[in-house]
């Protein structure tokens, strides 16, 4: 049986509902909190039920005796550890949510891998490490002891936490540093749907860097692949960037928008916001060893989440 944490969420559900697809017993917990819009991943969640060998139980990762008590329930073999307080801008807003969640909550999950000695342990890391590096594209082998924001400061420790628990406790361990990860079910909080939704409405939407900014935006079921060859090749301490492996510029990606909306947005630019970086490129060539190969460009990942969004808010 395989643990996915953050099972409500945007990647989490994807995941989750890949594995039951392929055959696998899993149990996904989630604390389905307000940080946005908590009908959303109900919604997901109910897609979810359908889906045969998923269990789901409402639990917060900082609640450790939960956990105990979970696992002692349903016999897990790996754990998939996508759970976290997202969100490099609202870190600067609320820096104890990130403590709690990213911190003691990833604390509460490896421990959980230790003492059950799962096969595999998965876990979410960010592209945000990367800080503010100028080297392009972003490899794994690059620095990264300087972030920029403390999201990206917690998944650092994140990575750190698990390459002792590897050390000390022969834990296999694999973080992935997902690179703007966007598609049906998104998050609200992200740009693609907020663009959306602000263009419908006819509301301008916000441009940070006067549009000078790259991004690698990653489709979701691309990224489902890369982290189920994570689950499937367990190594004793690995991390892995999972993009698309080409950045695209910001403004394109909004000229996609448009296209797919019928509809130009009206755009108020705003400078670089605190802790943002302008560019974002991934090296992928470690996880392409395991047979990672993204194919989805944005026309069609884009295309994609527009017929969602229609369908989903009846627009």
């Amino acid at each position: 049986m395989i643990l996915v944490t953050g099972a409500a969420g945007f990647i989490g559900s994807h995941v989750s509902q890949r594995l039951c697809n392929l055959g696998n017993e899993v149990v996904g917990i989630d604390n389905v909190n307000s940080y946005y819009d908590p009908s959303l991943k109900e919604a997901r969640l109910k897609q979810l039920e359908a889906c045969k060998g998923f269990h789901f139980q409402k639990m917060d990762i900082c609640d450790y005796d939960g956990l105990v008590s979970l696992v002692k329930k349903y016999p897990v073999s790996k754990i998939c550890h996508l759970a976290a307080q997202a969100g490099v801008r609202y870190s600067i807003e609320n820096p104890f949510a990130y403590q709690k969640s990213n911190n003691e909550g990833f604390l509460n999950l490896i421990e959980i891998a230790r003492h059950n000695k799962v096969e595999n342990f998965v876990y979410a890391s960010s592209s945000s490490v990367y800080g503010g590096n100028t080297k392009l594209p972003f490899s794994e082998e690059d620095r990264v002891d300087s972030p920029i924001s403390l999201y990206a400061a917690t998944k650092r420790a994140n990575e750190l936490t698990a390459h002792c628990y590897s050390h000390l406790y022969k834990l296999n361990c694999s973080g992935l540093r997902f690179f703007t990860v966007y598609g049906p079910w998104g998050r609200p909080d992200m740009a693609l749907f907020l663009f959306t939704k602000a263009i419908l409405e006819g509301r301008p939407i916000e441009v940070f860097n006067q549009g000078k900014m790259k991004r690698n935006f990653t489709y979701i079921d691309d990224i489902v692949e890369g982290v189920l060859l994570a689950l499937a090749h367990p190594v004793p301490d690995e991390i892995y960037n999972i993009g698309n492996g080409r950045a695209e510029d910001l403004m394109d990606f909004i000229g996609e928008i448009e296209k797919n909306l019928g509809k130009k947005a009206i755009i108020n630019y705003q400078p670089m916001q605190a802790g943002d970086v302008p560019a974002t490129v991934a090296d992928i060539g470690k996880l392409a060893k395991l047979g990672y190969r993204p194919t989805t460009n944005i026309d069609e990942g884009i295309g994609k989440f527009v017929e969602w969004y229609r369908g989903y808010y009846h627009q």
